[in-house]
């Protein structure tokens, strides 16, 4: 045989001597006895759990002898073990082209194939194997599997089809059973439970086709708007990330990324004033505005209602706030939030038809008691009943300048304001349990003004 030049040793020649020990070698230099002492150690390492250090022996046995069957084989062991069927996968068939008889390989492959819902390759690696094997009990019983996989991938599409997502659903728990690494079985009961109104078991079954999935932006997206939709912010945020991950330039997942990205920030500001003690109303007809873009998306989602009820509160719009409670309660009835905010929306809407102090002293609901003190000496000058001559003039001062220091002393009492806060009026008979006549409007329990025309009442505008 004529010489040859061994690869990385130009202008060397190689006799045939050399070159019988060039093929004893491999191909990348590893000798026989290296190849074993790999596999050895991949074994013993394999059976001590030290499975990414025996999965390194086996890549270098694979990459010095590369048409040995087994020991494809045995590193897809690894890869199975490490809960890498995706990257078994490959390692079987190469063992399975090396050795087509090699049923183990096929019995294995099939295996993973009917778990990842491919029923008809599944199907055909059973039979391959009782072609050979007829008593192979597990072929025969994973090839019954894989039939009836299949019918039963069968009746549930055409249920879900037929829009009856309650009997899809039912199918669907015996076919993840089977295959419980096939995403689209759960991306399906998952669409059901949204249809059913279900959206946190949509997310349960979304989660993890995210893994079982390679580059699956769709899922990350549908699970940012779920979240969304559930008012999870940070995790819509997180979801989206993920999907931008995959491809910045995914269009759909960017222009949702700029919307959760911008609520996100808002939330999170008025939730950090809001453990600051501090309510800012300025932020409530935008807040508004977020929640109604988020309806009109979502209108049965009783979350934005809640939060759009809570926001026209801030904006002291009762009326709005009830009629969104009253619709979250229809889609949502047993949620104590929602009872709790109608009423309280409603307690506040009947005071506001009676008297608001806030108003009176024309105030903001987060005005300070500087503030509320300085507004009352103002309006309790203007509308002194000795400014006024006539009749008639004066006992309209009088009602105004007593609705004045009922303000006052309402909005500077922590506990009177809690209370009217939460829309009980502290000074109405009315809200009162055993409460006392018809003087409680006045902060001294008596009307200077009705003790006689000639009585001059002196105001210290403290």
């Amino acid at each position: 045989m004529e010489p040859c030049r061994r690869a990385g040793l130009s202008g060397v020649l190689v006799s045939s001597e050399a070159q019988a020990q060039f093929y004893v070698t491999g191909v990348f230099g590893a000798t026989q006895a290296e190849i074993e002492h790999h596999l050895e150690m991949g074994r013993k390492l394999l059976a001590a759990g030290q499975l990414a250090e025996a999965l390194s022996h086996y890549h270098s046995a694979v990459e010095g002898d590369s048409k040995n069957y087994l020991t494809f084989y045995k590193r897809a062991a690894v890869f199975l073990a490490m809960g890498k069927s995706k990257s078994a996968l490959p390692d079987l068939t190469k063992a399975i082209q090396l050795k087509p008889d090699f049923l183990a390989a096929r019995l294995q492959r099939g295996n993973i194939l009917l778990k990842q819902g491919s029923t008809q390759e599944a199907r055909e690696d059973f039979e391959a194997v009782l072609q050979r094997s007829s008593d192979n009990e597990e072929a025969q019983n994973q090839l019954m599997k894989a039939n009836e996989l299949e019918e039963l991938q069968e009746e549930a599409q055409a249920a879900y089809h037929q829009g009856d997502y309650s009997t899809t659903i039912a199918l669907l728990e015996r076919v993840i059973e089977i295959s419980p690494w096939d995403p689209e079985s759960r991306e399906l009961r998952a669409e059901c439970y949204i249809r059913m109104g279900d959206p946190q078991k949509a997310i349960q079954d979304l989660t993890p086709t995210t893994r079982l999935r390679n580059d699956n932006r769709a899922a990350f997206l549908k699970l940012s708007k779920l979240h969304y939709s559930l008012g999870d912010h940070h995790e819509s945020l997180n979801n989206v990330r993920e999907c931008l991950k995959l491809d910045q330039d995914d269009k759909e997942c960017f222009s949702h990324y700029k919307q959760v990205k911008k609520l996100s920030k808002q939330l999170d500001s008025a939730e950090e004033l809001i453990e600051e003690g501090r309510w800012v109303f300025l932020l409530a007809p935008e807040a508004i505005d977020v929640c109604s873009e988020a309806h009109q998306r979502d209108p049965r989602n009783a979350n934005v209602l809640r939060d759009r009820a809570e926001a026209y509160i801030l904006n002291q719009d009762y009326e709005k706030a009830v009629e969104d409670y009253q619709e979250a309660r229809e889609f949502d009835g047993d949620s104590n939030d929602i009872k709790e905010g109608l009423d309280r929306a409603q307690r506040l809407l009947k005071q506001s038809r009676k008297r608001d102090y806030y108003k009176i002293l024309g105030v903001s609901r987060n005005a300070n008691k500087q503030e509320i003190t300085k507004a009352y000496r103002k309006l309790a000058q203007q509308w002194h009943p000795d400014n006024f001559q006539s009749e008639a003039e004066k006992k309209e001062a009088e009602k105004k300048f007593i609705d004045i220091a009922s303000a006052k002393e309402v909005l500077t009492d922590p506990e009177m304001r809690q209370k009217f806060d939460a829309g009980e009026d502290p000074l109405d008979p009315e809200s009162q349990q055993g409460g006392g006549g018809g003087q409680q409007g006045w902060p001294f329990h008596f009307n200077p003004f009705e003790s006689g025309g000639s009585f001059h009442f002196k105001f210290q505008y403290n």
